[in-house]
């Protein structure tokens, strides 16, 4: 396999991996406000992900892939909020364990990972349109 067809397909696996992390952040901001239906219940947990790289045996290059989702084992923060249906007998309510910060800047992270895998792929394409045009006949 030539050295294009090879960055286009760690390019991919980049593409593929990176919008499954976008995935999951936008999952943990989506449910940073999301507590527990009843008192002293859990709320939504934190969901982390995590790579491996992987030996394309054929090409001689990594790829990335997903080894696994899991979740945050930080503790849950609590906030004073008497009469709300989660809160404990104390008027304590437990909160996911989202840090809305550290989720924007994994979301940009990811994004511009993205991005570039993208442009990686972009120029492989013009490389390739580039060869065939050189090896085609001139007139």
């Amino acid at each position: 396999m030539d050295a294009l067809t090879s960055a286009l397909k760690v390019a991919a696996s980049g593409l593929s991996a990176q919008s499954e992390r976008l995935r999951v952040v936008s999952e943990n901001l989506a449910n940073a406000q999301s507590t527990g239906d009843a008192p002293g219940a859990d709320p939504y947990q934190r969901k982390t992900i995590t790579f491996a790289a992987e030996l394309d045996r054929a090409t001689g290059g990594s790829s990335v892939e997903v080894l696994k989702i899991g979740h945050d084992e930080t503790d849950f923060p609590v906030e004073f909020m008497p009469g709300h249906e989660a809160a404990d007998a104390n008027g304590y309510v437990k909160m996911p364990n989202v840090n809305v910060l550290i989720e924007m800047a994994d979301m940009t992270e990811a994004n511009r990972s993205y991005e570039a895998n993208l442009q990686v792929i972009k120029q492989a394409r013009s490389l390739i349109s580039m060869t065939i045009d050189l090896m085609r006949p001139q007139s």
